[in-house]
């Protein structure tokens, strides 16, 4: 191998890695220079963040790398790997995006002054605040913002997605590459993008200056980029393989990023039994058509499937195949089986007529095109995003009249306000303060529902007032369905008779907090079946988890 041939490769942009990176270049070998901080120079960053002109580091050489044709320079970049293959050395390098464009900078410093983020400086533990701005020159007017600490918004989300970093790209136009990097932890972005209730846009930072980044409808957008491009990506695996057996309980969210985080780590025997004929678990048959496409779900599932994920639809667990038998046949389980069990009214005349069925029945049977035809009015019962999403649908099919009734005002409804929004703008009739008494029927088929007017007390412990029933108000809305969408519960009778898996007294699963297993060795759980009926992105982030604690249970054996 000639010198012009040698690759080398130096760690470190201060003095000491300048003159050997310039040394090799000159010698005629091809170097890549990878250095840590925004830019080239060692110990340019004192406790106080500032530097003066005096201290900072100057040196000749610096604009003799930056011009060098033999020398590739790599700021802002952490090395992340090395390995030896076939007599050669492989880094890999990952390089951060600078949040200020240096060429454009005047060097007006006020962005330190006017900077709306405080962060607890980290450099005096804590005890005072900076700004984002964590790096300025004065001797090239260079700076940087950037925050060690995990952001606000990142920190909210329960996935804990990259948020500043997936953001950013897209701000440069790097659309693909920002998607890769929602990918790193979440492999459902299209899906999520469209339904999400976004926790992170409410603990964004930016709120206190205008308003919050939209960071859902980016997540979004950014997987819209590819589906217009016509982009099929493929979710690479690990080199490395496991032969272990894993078998997971629902196709649901939490589910299917469990088989990716587990296919992601070189796992290759991952099995998903699915009781539906369809996967998504509630992304399918919970959410609308309207809010999520099923065909740009069924693409992103299929890209986990892709990666050697098998799905076993129509199959369930405890009548088509007994849990004990899983425990048997595989050296992990994973439960998400999310909570697809309706709650009743409670109230009489519930189980006496037909025409009356829970909001997760209606939901599913409208998703798979099982319902029969809608006619006459329809009463949706509940405040929450699932009482607006069977009133919305409702709507869709063709009832005569909508109407969702809550036992509070309009402010205290659980429902994402532009839900609420949408719903009286398409025609829904919300009446508040008003809860039912009575299901009302003839001939074995509804006609109706007496309800009572409710006026507002002290708040329960929800924080929220609670409704009081106004004596002698009671009054009848005709109907011909009647769906209740009070709450969700898990359905556990997958379960053997006489298992010991630990229960909660709401009828979820007991888990490690760290690892998400449950009391019995090699089974864990994640998702609604473990925080009853909660948003999507908290099942993704329990998903993850679980993936974690099943691989470092099955290395650990």
């Amino acid at each position: 191998m000639t010198v012009e041939e040698k690759n080398i490769l130096v760690i470190g942009g201060g003095p000491e890695g300048i003159h050997a990176a310039l040394e090799k270049a000159e010698a005629g070998m091809q170097v890549t220079l990878v250095e840590k901080f925004p830019t080239l120079g060692a110990g340019r960053i004192p406790r106080d963040r500032l530097i003066q002109p005096q201290d900072a580091f100057v040196n000749v050489d610096l604009d003799k790398v930056r011009i060098h044709p033999n020398i590739q320079v790599l700021t802002y970049s952490d090395l992340k790997s090395i390995r030896r293959k076939n007599g050669k050395i492989h880094a890999r390098i990952l390089k951060h995006s600078l949040r200020v464009d240096n060429s454009k900078c005047n060097d007006c410093k006020a962005c330190i002054k006017v900077c709306p983020v405080n962060m607890f400086d980290d450099f005096n533990e804590g005890l005072g605040f900076r700004t984002a701005v964590d790096y300025c020159n004065p001797a090239t007017g260079e700076y940087n913002v950037y925050k060690e600490d995990m952001p606000v918004c990142q920190a909210t989300c329960p996935a804990h997605l990259d948020i500043r970093a997936y953001v950013g790209l897209i701000a440069d136009g790097k659309y693909i590459e920002s998607l890769s990097k929602i990918r790193e932890r979440l492999p459902l972005p299209g899906s999520i993008g469209r339904i999400c209730p976004h926790p992170c846009e409410t603990a964004c930072n930016r709120q206190y200056l205008d308003e919050p980044i939209s960071i859902c409808f980016l997540k979004r957008y950014a997987a819209d980029v590819e589906l217009d491009r016509e982009i099929e990506p493929i979710y690479e695996t690990s080199e490395k393989k496991y032969p272990e057996k894993i078998a997971i309980v629902g196709a649901g969210p939490a589910g299917l990023t469990c088989a990716y985080d587990l296919a992601k780590m070189g796992y290759e025997h991952i099995k998903i039994f699915e009781a539906l004929p369809v996967p998504g678990g509630y992304l399918w048959v919970g959410i609308p058509e309207y809010r999520l496409p099923k065909k740009l779900l069924q693409r992103e599932v299929d890209l986990i499937c892709n990666m050697g994920v098998d799905i076993q639809y129509n199959t369930r667990i405890g009548k088509d195949i007994a849990f004990e038998d899983l425990r048997n046949a595989y050296d992990a389980i994973f439960i998400g089986a999310g909570c697809h069990q309706g709650l009743k009214l409670r109230i009489p005349g519930e189980d006496d007529y037909d025409g009356i069925v829970d909001c997760v029945t209606f939901l599913r049977e409208q998703a798979l095109g099982n319902l029969p035809e809608a006619k006459g009015k329809l009463i949706v019962i509940g405040g929450g995003n699932a009482a607006i999403d069977s009133a919305r649908v409702g709507w869709r099919m063709g009832f005569d009249e909508v109407y969702i009734l809550y036992r509070r005002t309009k402010k205290e409804m659980p429902a994402n306000p532009w839900e609420i929004d949408a719903a009286e703008h398409e025609g829904v009739i919300l009446q508040y303060l008003a809860a039912p008494v009575e299901i009302l029927g003839q001939n074995g088929k509804v006609t109706g529902m007496k309800c009572i007017k409710m006026e507002l007390g002290e708040p329960d412990a929800s924080g929220r007032r609670r409704p009081v029933p106004v004596k002698g108000s009671e009054y009848v809305i005709d109907a011909q369905t009647i769906v209740p969408a009070i709450s969700q519960g898990t359905d556990l009778s997958f379960l053997d008779k006489g298992h010991e898996l630990k229960l909660s007294r709401w009828n979820t699963f007991e888990i490690d907090e760290e690892t998400g297993e449950t009391n019995l060795s090699g089974v864990f759980a994640g998702g609604d079946v473990v925080t009853g009926p909660d948003i999507a992105i908290r099942a993704v982030a329990g998903g993850k988890r679980a993936a974690e604690g099943i691989h470092a249970y099955l290395r650990s054996r």
